[in-house]
């Protein structure tokens, strides 16, 4: 028979991954009478666990929300992910200093194996250059937001279109949320515009919910099916707006995509090899397009389409000429 504390950590490890357990069930798992059980559920109580008695023929118990924070019980492959989105916790929010100090918290009650581990990982989310700032979020907005979500339930908010001395005041608006995401390290909320009827993507830095909620919806399809095709299919400009380019072209790089995917905001970089990969990336025209890859500093193969390899050789003739007679590259 397991020992009390590692038969009561096995007990709770049980009502945590399932919502209702019988007395006879959970006497069968641990191997010990109802009678232990009953007593073994009362000493979590005792610890603070809200645990319910679950009415029926054979009874039962269920591990409830409580009031307050419990000591929590984690295997190490979630300890590890804990620690993992700890490390990497979104910037530009009111959380990110909460998050390192529960990490450190978390830390401090490891097993050295685990925290030896934890130790080893330096995981750091990066910010593109040229991202410009990132505004905070109020986390209790982000809160109510989530819960409007989960409960279904229409929203009325305020909405400022634009930040600086020349904003206008906030706009109402009622909305059905749908998706609360991250895009470029800014926070959206997806929800279909009632008084637009369309859809429509509100930064959360700029709303401010309204209280009462409304009556319950039954949410719709987003476009594309999922939101991360709604968000990638709306957000295709450099300044984050709707507009899609109209000039996309797709180069081999001779570089490392590690050392070019830092610098593309709204492309994608597929590596090719240690010192090559391809780069799909737009602009508003085909000679900007073109600079914009010259950048890069490197050698480049065109893949297409004809407008872009045109574009190169219409600048290359361009800086032949501005460069003079007589100063063409050395044989």
């Amino acid at each position: 028979m397991q020992k009390t504390s590692s038969r009561l950590l096995a007990l709770l490890s049980l009502l945590q991954t399932h919502r209702d357990w019988s007395g006879e069930d959970l006497a069968g798992r641990l191997d010990v009478t109802s009678r232990t059980v009953r007593r073994d559920i009362d000493r979590l109580r005792g610890l603070g666990y809200p645990i319910t008695t679950v009415k029926g023929p054979a009874g039962g118990y269920r591990l409830e929300a409580g009031t307050r924070m419990p000591p929590l019980l984690f295997d190490d492959g979630q300890v590890v992910a804990l620690a993992v989105a700890l490390q990497t916790a979104a910037t530009g929010t009111a959380v990110a200093e909460d998050a390192a100090r529960a990490l450190a918290t978390l830390r401090q009650v490891m097993p050295s194996h685990l925290r030896h581990r934890i130790d080893l990982l330096r995981a750091t989310a990066v910010r593109p250059p040229a991202a410009g700032d990132t505004p905070e979020v109020d986390p209790q907005v982000l809160m109510e937001l989530s819960r409007v979500i989960h409960a279904r339930q229409e929203l009325r908010l305020d909405h400022t279109p634009g930040s600086g001395p020349g904003a206008s005041a906030g706009v109402p608006r009622r909305v059905q949320p749908h998706h609360l995401v991250t895009w470029r390290h800014r926070w959206y909320l997806v929800a279909w515009d009632l008084d637009r009827d369309d859809w429509r993507t509100f930064r959360v830095d700029r709303v401010r919910p309204r209280t009462p909620a409304g009556p319950r919806f039954t949410p719709r399809e987003l476009p594309g099916g999922d939101v991360s095709t709604f968000i990638t299919g709306r957000f295709r400009g450099n300044d984050g707006t709707t507009t899609d380019w109209p000039c996309r072209g797709e180069v081999v790089l001779h570089l490392p995509a590690a050392d070019v995917a830092p610098f593309v905001q709204d492309g994608i970089v597929e590596e090719l090899g240690p010192r090559r990969c391809r780069l799909i990336l737009g602009s508003w025209s085909w000679t900007g397009l073109a600079t914009a890859l010259g950048h890069f500093d490197t050698d480049l193969e065109v893949v297409g389409p004809p407008q872009l390899a045109t574009a190169f050789a219409d600048l290359a003739a361009r800086y032949a000429r501005a460069a003079g007679p007589g100063t063409g590259p050395p044989p």
